[in-house]
């Protein structure tokens, strides 16, 4: 009954410390600026690519000028991501954020006098000095998500920054074309609107929660030196590395799309600015209510089991979007869920990369992703260049190659990140058959090594368990209770089984190998005893976990068995007569006392608690 009460009471305080963080002033002070920050990025470019259409000139050059403005664009995020990574670890984040705020509004003053001169070559000056602000931004905007939410809100509030970054490109990319359409020959008054709005978004920075420097003591150093450093980095973290190769397609794709879509609705669709101004608005709908979308079904966890989900809906919605002759409200209509999906892409691809690198070089690691992101987008230029003029492909011609571009991306994603599939078949189970509660979920260590015991382990208590947590778990135990299971079900669960003759050794070599990969280690009661009562193995372990300060969480698992699954021996079957739909309940208590002063054996609930099976008390 206490435990129970115990319960309650600390998760009601976890719900209380949520809803406080997202209830912030900082974190929402932060979601204004950058979306301040976003719609006045994509207003000017894209008032300046409608100038350049506007020019009426020959096809040909006018592609090859859309192509310099996006080109132009992208650079700067190529040159200057390290400087803004090193910037954001090396000072506050907020600080940084505030003093890109003052720069823009400088280049934003230049940006108006280019307008109303009407010089394109000043105009396009100005989308790169734009540009160049924000790729400085960019690391310390990414960085303060989580330094102002909890790991478990991390895809909640990517979710909701992604939508309030597409809202305002939403907004931009409709208000680029009226301002193109309204003011031509006047374009002073939208200098005038976005030097307005620049100062909106300054205010909104000082709202920041004050954070301070992650790593005061960093050196700057060569731009490119400091890349080689962190993609090396980067490359030593196979999911990380993942989510950045993602996120580069993820972005070129999203660069291709935008300059087709202002050839295809002028060329092929024949329609104005401010129409062409709806099919982006489509997209840019689509990924906001995506990300939002994904942001809530993550249960409050990084749940990348959505990314081939979203892979898959955008090479779909990718070749419908190629269908020749459709109208415009259907090319807004594809154009939109192609967009939904790449929400379902872009959010944990996001909380991936903010979530995973050490905490001192997270700034650094978030500039590199977000330099190699934009690489992608400058080599959209290129690419769409050589399609239409190198293979002269009209503009719906360009949306099928993109659809088989994806199509080669969903591969990738499945083939080389299969726990992504692992990962979607344990949502779909805890969004169907099984809903699962999870109880404690903050008690959970975000990284670093964590031992996670249960009085028993079966196949389904691994399989909630996998679902309740985005970590990842190495599951230890001997081999009768997985003695039937397939061998792909033990890999993709990361299941070991302990050698017979030498359990002690087996176990504390798994042990240390999952810690070093940051995974966390689960082990049934009934196999830790063995290695408990044989004194050696004991003190081995008690002295690795003092070393690593690893946590012991004691789990719970209880409602699997009232469900239509038993498992038995490692393997799964129907059982008649049972309810169509069983609630899950996955508790995490508290750590135990730091690792100097645990008593194992009780936290095991071993029937025998001994000074033999027991860790020492510390000095």
């Amino acid at each position: 009954m206490s435990e129970d009460i115990s319960a309650r009471v600390q998760t009601a305080d976890s719900h209380s410390r949520a809803r406080s963080a997202r209830l912030g002033l900082g974190f929402w002070s932060l979601v204004i600026t950058q979306f301040q920050g976003a719609f006045n990025d994509n207003a000017l470019k894209f008032l300046v690519i409608y100038l350049v259409v506007d020019m009426s000139l020959p096809a040909r050059q006018r592609d090859w000028l859309v192509l310099v403005v996006g080109a132009l664009f992208a650079l700067p995020f190529v040159l200057f991501s390290m400087t803004g990574g090193f910037l954001a670890d090396r000072f506050s984040k907020r600080s940084v954020t505030i003093g890109t705020k003052w720069m823009e509004l400088g280049v934003m003053i230049f940006a108006l006098a280019a307008l109303a001169r009407g010089n394109l070559g000043l105009q396009a000056a100005g989308v790169f000095l734009l540009s160049s602000q924000a790729a400085i931004f960019g690391p310390s905007k990414y960085g303060l998500l989580p330094e102002l939410l909890p790991e478990k809100d991390l895809s909640w509030g990517n979710g909701v920054v992604e939508l309030g970054t597409f809202i305002a490109a939403i907004s931009a990319t409709v208000a680029s074309g009226f301002l193109a359409f309204y003011f031509r020959g006047q374009q002073h008054w939208s200098g005038v609107i976005l030097v307005g709005c620049t100062l909106l978004g300054l205010a909104a920075s000082f709202g920041i929660s004050r954070v301070p420097a992650a790593n005061p003591a960093r050196k700057f150093s060569n731009p490119l030196g400091d890349l080689r450093e962190q993609i090396r980095t980067i490359r030593g973290d196979r999911v990380l590395s993942w989510a950045v190769v993602g996120n580069f397609y993820l972005w070129f794709l999203a660069a291709l799309l935008q300059f087709t879509i202002v050839i295809y609705g002028h060329d092929i669709l024949r329609i104005d600015e401010r129409h062409i101004s709806y099919l982006q608005a489509a997209v840019a709908i689509g990924i906001g209510l995506g990300s939002l979308a994904t942001g809530y079904l993550s249960d409050a966890k990084i749940e990348y089991g959505l990314i081939p989900v979203g892979a898959v809906g955008m090479t779909i919605f990718g070749f419908l979007s190629a269908t020749h002759g459709i109208s415009l409200e259907r090319a807004g209509a594809y154009l939109g869920l192609l967009g939904f999906f790449g929400g379902f892409y872009a959010v944990p691809l996001n909380a991936l990369i903010q979530h995973r690198p050490d905490p001192a070089r997270k700034g650094g690691v978030i500039a590199a992703a977000n330099l190699i992101s934009f690489v992608g987008v400058f080599a959209a230029a290129g690419v769409y260049f050589a399609l239409a003029q190198g293979l002269r492909l009209q503009a719906d011609e360009i949306f099928f190659a993109g659809a088989c571009m994806t199509l080669a991306a969903t591969f990738y994603a499945i083939v080389f990140l299969p726990d992504s599939v692992l990962r979607l078949g344990l949502w779909l189970l805890a969004h169907s058959i099984y809903p699962i509660r999870v109880e404690g979920r903050d008690n959970i260590p975000e990284r670093g090594g964590a031992l996670f015991v249960l009085p028993e382990l079966t196949l389904l208590d691994a399989i909630f368990l996998a679902a309740a947590t985005d970590r990842p778990i190495r599951f230890v135990t001997d081999a009768k209770p997985f003695i039937r299971a397939a061998r792909l079900i033990r890999t993709a669960l990361r299941i070991t089984h302990l050698p017979e003759n030498d359990t002690t050794n087996g176990f504390l070599k798994t042990i240390s190998a999952a810690f070093s990969a940051g995974e966390a280690v689960c082990v049934a009661a009934e196999a830790a005893s063995v290695v408990l009562e044989d004194p050696p193995g004991r003190d081995q372990l008690e002295e690795f976990l003092r070393e690593t300060r690893a946590p012991v969480v004691i789990v719970s698992v209880k409602g699997a068995e009232d469900g239509l699954l038993r498992s038995e021996a490692g393997r799964l079957r129907l059982v008649r007569g049972s309810r169509l739909r069983s609630r899950v309940t996955v508790r995490f208590r508290a750590p135990l006392a730091p690792a100097e002063s645990l008593h194992f054996a009780e936290a095991l609930n071993l029937r025998k608690a001994t000074p033999a099976t027991r860790f020492s008390t510390p000095d």
